[in-house]
């Protein structure tokens, strides 16, 4: 026998011991404690929002600036907040803001076509935009911290010196006459757009369609003249973010707006108000081609700066979202609705709406309603449990953090306080408002703000389908038309 092999022998041995062993280990029951249920998990606190750093300072011309540094990305983006807004333009030449916002850019700058100005931008990755919207005008920049020298200049071309090439505006009228042509493919915006002018009324600045009759009535020197009469230093915030050292630029803002004078006088800006045409009715898009309706009902809200409104948005929290009211009850456990939802949406500056609504099939079209009307009531007349109050209030404060998620969004709304009014801290000021609210608050705002008496009611849907007929709801159903009005020079 050899004499290595008893050793062999035992090592052997020794090898299947271990894992004899490791065996065992690995069979043996898990003794990690049993999960728990979700409503017995424990979390700790959102931690609290911090600001960054800002810089807020004003040019000699009335330009405001804010500026952030941001140096995890080698990336700077900026935004100009400009005093204007469809609202303002003359209710026979609907759609010249939009056009005007859409050909500041796209017509090129005096020192740059269109098609150089698009060349240097694709080269370097980078963007340069502007908009005007319902209430307000914006030019924003996108660019590599490498690039910011050139796209900054060209960002600055565009807002001083637009040249609205003749090409260009007739390019953006073609574009707007197809959304024209095109607006009534989709039923979900056939109900915001009636909707709308079933609460503001067709006429209001909040409510009004382009029509091709008002794009016939503008002209390039018409975009030029809106343009010059609200693009100007003193009505405008300048709000940049990223990575690069403020005084190199302050210098470089300094360089290209601070000689930006403007010789004409401010325009006498009155904020349109807005009233409810309609103070109750039940109204139909009848399209015979759908097998589902389209939903809105609801009335005039308010605005944010209303004290009420941190518990209208607890408020919004009962009966919105997975495990609100009308999510429960019209969905879940009446099966009634796709979709459903109900919110007091309030406005910076003119009143908002409340709104609820939703997809149903079309055989549901009318028990969808008065179930949704039922909910309502119910919040008005009942107190939410402490438990509803708790899950909304909870939903809000623990989603308050990603208000903050980076500096851009920060800048965004120092600069939206400031251009329509508001407290730098409001948001803050919000918070500590959601965080007081009781139940006592809910049924009170439920009480003074929501108003079945004065709820207006809009189904895009097929008619004749609906089982009971639209004509089982309270009031008379009045159809709506949509048709295109057709321009007199086609």
């Amino acid at each position: 026998m050899n004499s290595n092999q008893p050793k062999k022998i035992i090592n052997w041995l020794g090898l299947g011991l271990i894992t004899f062993v490791l065996l065992l280990v690995v069979r043996l029951p898990a003794t990690a404690e049993t999960p728990k249920h979700y409503t017995e998990l424990e979390f700790a606190p959102p931690p609290e929002i911090q600001l960054p750093d800002y810089d807020r300072y004003q040019l000699d011309n009335g330009m405001i600036v804010y500026l952030v540094e941001d140096h995890d990305l080698p990336l700077v983006n900026g935004t100009a907040l400009i005093r204007t807004g469809s609202r303002f333009e003359p209710s026979d030449q609907i759609g010249l803001a939009e056009i005007t916002g859409t050909v500041m850019r796209s017509g090129g700058t005096k020192s740059h076509t269109a098609d150089e100005l698009n060349l240097l931008l694709e080269q370097r990755a980078a963007s340069v935009e502007t908009a005007i919207n319902t209430t307000s005008g914006s030019a924003g920049f996108n660019t590599l911290t490498e690039d910011l020298d050139t796209v900054f200049k060209l960002f600055a071309e565009v807002i001083r010196e637009p040249a609205f090439a003749p090409e260009k505006f007739e390019l953006a009228k073609n574009q707007q006459r197809g959304a024209i042509s095109r607006r009534n493919d989709d039923p979900g915006d056939i109900a915001e757009r009636e909707f709308d002018k079933l609460i503001y009324g067709e006429n209001s600045p909040y409510a009004r369609t382009v029509e091709y009759a008002t794009l016939d009535n503008i002209t390039r020197q018409d975009v030029i003249d809106f343009y010059q009469q609200y693009v100007r230093p003193d009505e405008m915030i300048l709000g940049i973010v990223g990575d690069f050292e403020s005084t190199k630029m302050k210098a470089a803002i300094a360089q290209a707006f601070g000689d930006w004078q403007v010789d004409r006088s401010k325009p006498q800006l009155t904020i349109p108000t807005a009233s409810q045409k309609y103070t109750s009715g039940v109204f139909l898009v009848d399209r015979p081609q759908l097998t589902q309706s389209n939903i809105l009902l609801g009335h005039l809200g308010g605005t944010l700066k209303n004290p009420d409104y941190p518990a209208l948005s607890v408020l919004n929290g009962v009966m919105n979202g997975f495990g609100g009211r009308l999510f429960n009850e019209v969905r879940s456990r009446q099966g009634l609705a796709y979709s459903v939802y109900g919110t007091w949406n309030g406005n910076y500056d003119y009143d908002g709406t409340f709104m609820a609504g939703g997809q149903t099939q079309t055989e549901s079209t009318v028990p969808f309603v008065q179930s949704v009307l039922i909910e309502i009531e119910r919040l008005r007349n009942s107190p939410i449990t402490e438990k509803e109050l708790a899950n909304a209030k909870e939903s809000i404060l623990n989603s308050f953090v990603f208000n903050f998620q980076d500096p851009n969004q920060t800048v965004s709304r120092l600069m939206r306080y400031e251009y329509f009014g508001y407290p730098e801290d409001f948001i803050f000021q919000y918070q500590e408002k959601v965080k007081a609210t009781t139940v006592e608050d809910i049924q009170r705002v439920a009480q003074k703000y929501l108003h079945p008496d004065k709820i207006v009611t809009l189904v895009v849907g097929n008619q004749k389908a609906m089982n009971p007929p639209l004509s089982s709801l309270k009031g008379t159903v009045q159809t709506v038309d949509i048709s295109i009005p057709q321009s007199q020079n086609s």
